[in-house]
């Protein structure tokens, strides 16, 4: 008998992804590829559009047709602040341009200046000036450079939007995308900001439908429902949204490790836009306020420094376990560096600063680099406690299986239960939860996420 399935294809920027997950979000299948990068016009590196949509039409052709499969819905998770600009035929008509692009200075002082300024614009739209990266400033720049393509464009559409009109050939826009740093958001009015109307901006943007909701589809004989997809960091919330009722705070480590409290509703700050805080809006439709550190990467770097100076591989501290020892001599000796400042306003721990030869091990030299870097974590995080009852911290990503960041980090917020939480394939899991009412007639499993929790010891950093 057919497994009944639901597929989601999970975009990231270097991989991309499609799983079928049964009906109690176990992954039964797999494809991955990855895509070079082509340029754009001005020969900045971005996204293969007519390569990503081919493979993602060819594959749900090809597991579409799996006998031993019964597909019953798809869904997609992409990379947010890139849009995909369609004609009225529903072809291209730009490259998909990387979100890294820099943005001109004039064009950009024009905005703001036209605008009320950026302190008033980040606030209101819950957006730190980000350039491109505020993915409605792509459109204003668009439209201001290339008033004849924009003409041309019929609909804007963020990337997971894109993905799931190849399927049902309908436009739509999706709240996860609109709402993440996008700049188009007007959170107080909880409708698009004036700016969007007055330019004109409004009209590219397709009809707002629910996160949650699915359109049919027939194809290749089958009928199945679809979403209109989801922006990633949204979807890797879901599976811990739905699990679990008491408040919490969800800190994702990687590159970036982004601390999402979607029980805190205040509206941002000036000191809290200064420090990195920005807005989401979850599949729900409720503010998540999120705070965002740099410290995946200056794990990544500093590590490296520890490895070359102690002579030992680059993964040494993979089997690391912690030393409460090391930890209490190091915070006895409380020697504090100061944050270094960088590019771009780029803010790292310090650590980069330190004689290494001052360390007798490199077990020494990392819980000193995980302090450091939990100092500037720790502070990070309550920007998004502050004002709240959340009393609970959930790990999940790299950090979350790393004994010396845990112990480490229950011991710098005492006051907190902290837990490593495991989910495999969070961001997928998530899309395929927002659809479960469609295609799922089974309750919503309890085992999706494993946790383990850490005890705050006497130590205290």
């Amino acid at each position: 008998m057919a497994i009944p399935v639901i597929a989601v294809f999970d975009v990231g920027k270097t991989n991309k992804k499609v799983f079928f997950f049964d009906e109690q979000y176990k992954i039964v299948l797999e494809r991955s590829v990855r895509f070079e990068e082509t340029v754009d016009e001005d020969g900045d590196p971005c996204e293969d559009i007519n390569l990503l949509a081919s493979w993602v039409k060819e594959r749900l052709r090809e597991l579409a047709s799996l006998k031993e499969f019964d597909l019953k819905a798809v869904n997609f998770s992409a990379y947010g602040a890139s849009f995909v600009h369609i004609d009225e035929n529903g072809d291209p008509v730009t490259p998909l341009y990387n979100y890294l692009k820099s943005y001109p200075e004039e064009l950009k002082k024009q905005f703001y200046g036209q605008y009320g300024g950026e302190l008033k614009m980040s606030t209101e739209t819950a957006s730190p000036v980000l350039g491109s990266l505020n993915s409605g400033m792509q459109l204003y720049r668009l439209k201001h450079e290339k008033p004849e393509l924009f003409k041309k464009i019929e609909y804007s559409l963020h990337l997971p939007q894109y993905l799931s009109y190849l399927i049902t050939r309908k436009a739509y826009s999706d709240i996860t995308s609109i709402g993440c740093h996008t700049g188009l958001w007007d959170f107080s009015k909880k409708d698009y900001h004036r700016w969007v109307k007055e330019e004109g901006i409004i009209e590219k943007l397709a009809p707002l439908y629910p996160s949650d909701a699915a359109l049919e589809v027939r194809a290749e004989g089958k009928k199945y429902f679809t979403g209109v997809g989801l922006h990633d960091s949204s979807a890797a919330f879901i599976p811990f949204i739905t699990s679990f009722q008491k408040p919490f705070v969800l800190l994702s480590t990687g590159t970036w490790c982004v601390s999402l409290n979607a029980f805190n509703s205040s509206p941002l700050t000036e000191e809290e836009l200064k420090n990195d805080c920005l807005c989401y809006i979850s599949f729900r439709e409720n503010f998540v306020k999120a705070s965002r550190l740099f410290a995946g990467n200056e794990h990544e770097q500093q590590s490296k420094r520890i490895a070359s100076h102690f002579n030992v591989a680059t993964g040494f501290y993979n089997r690391m376990l912690y030393n409460s020892e090391i930890a209490a001599r190091l915070k006895a000796e409380s020697d504090i560096v100061e944050p270094a400042r960088h590019s771009g306003d780029l803010i790292t721990s310090g650590f980069e600063n330190r004689d290494l030869s001052l360390f007798t091990s490199k077990e020494e030299a990392y819980h000193q680099l995980i302090m450091d870097l939990l100092k500037m974590q720790t502070k990070s995080t309550k920007l998004v406690l502050n004002g709240t009852s959340v009393r609970r911290i959930f790990v999940d990503g790299g950090f979350s299986r790393n004994p010396v960041y845990m112990n480490l980090l229950a011991a710098a917020l005492p006051e907190m239960e902290v837990f490593a939480a495991s989910v495999a394939q969070a961001t997928s899991i998530g899309a395929a939860l927002a659809l479960h009412n469609h295609w799922n007639s089974n309750p919503l499993p309890s085992s999706i996420i494993d946790l383990k929790y850490y005890s705050a010891s006497e130590l205290t950093i």
